[in-house]
């Protein structure tokens, strides 16, 4: 059964999964290389993580640093292979030269995963017009969540514009229907004024890694990011 709050964690590999699985993660982020904010991990490891955990996999389709969309072909080829090893949610985002949603680049990938969920992630913080990429996104099929930290800097500094957004989203604003997932600076102190927002998705990396990216997901650390979220 899903929580009502959702709690998402960064995975790079199976020992991450079964991590943040066993500390009360509802749902994985699946990248490679953190070095580049993520890119799209293999199947190899695709396939060993979901064999490792039962709950949701969002995969990654970014081939490299930044928010261009890059060589769109081999991206709808790594999607292509990652649908047949059984993947179904999916994670990207691309803007063009002037700071809008690089609208044939999320199309072309839209219409290969074919009605898979997936998620927008922060480029929607480097756009040069929210509610524009919102308007321009709207009926693009199987987006169902934002992540985004309300600003590049991150959530300290945006959290006025999450707020914002989350009301816009009770209001039923048009471009506001996809989920915020609030991450990008995530901290403790955020959660609060967040949840009393209405904003009731979370996304973590850094925060439950005590060791650095170089070392495993801390179950112990989800586990407390579990009960913070949850209330």
């Amino acid at each position: 059964m899903s929580r009502p709050i959702l709690l998402e964690v960064i995975a790079l590999d199976a020992a991450d999964a079964a991590a943040a699985q066993a500390g009360g993660a509802d749902r994985l982020e699946l990248v490679s290389d953190m070095a580049a904010d993520g890119l799209t991990p293999s199947v190899a490891t695709f396939a060993a993580v979901r064999a490792a955990v039962e709950i949701p996999v969002r995969v990654m389709l970014r081939a490299a640093d930044g928010f261009a969309a890059g060589d769109v072909s081999a991206l709808v080829a790594a999607a292509g292979e990652l649908r047949a090893a059984g993947a179904d949610e999916f994670v990207l985002g691309f803007l063009d030269a002037d700071g809008r949603a690089d609208m044939a680049a999320v199309g072309e990938l839209a219409a290969a995963l074919d009605g898979c969920h997936w998620t927008f992630h922060r480029a929607i913080d480097r756009a040069a017009d929210r509610e524009v990429l919102r308007k321009q996104l709207a009926e693009t099929p199987g987006l169902d969540t934002y992540l985004t930290a309300g600003s590049a800097a991150g959530v300290a500094t945006g959290l006025p514009v999450l707020t914002a957004e989350a009301a816009r989203a009770m209001a039923g604003d048009p471009g506001y229907a996809p989920r915020i997932l609030a991450g990008g600076g995530l901290h403790r102190e955020h959660v609060a004024p967040l949840r009393a927002a209405g904003v009731d998705a979370f996304h973590i990396g850094s925060a439950v890694r005590p060791d650095g990216w170089d070392a495993a997901v801390s179950a112990d650390a989800v586990r407390e990011w579990r009960q913070l979220v949850d209330g």
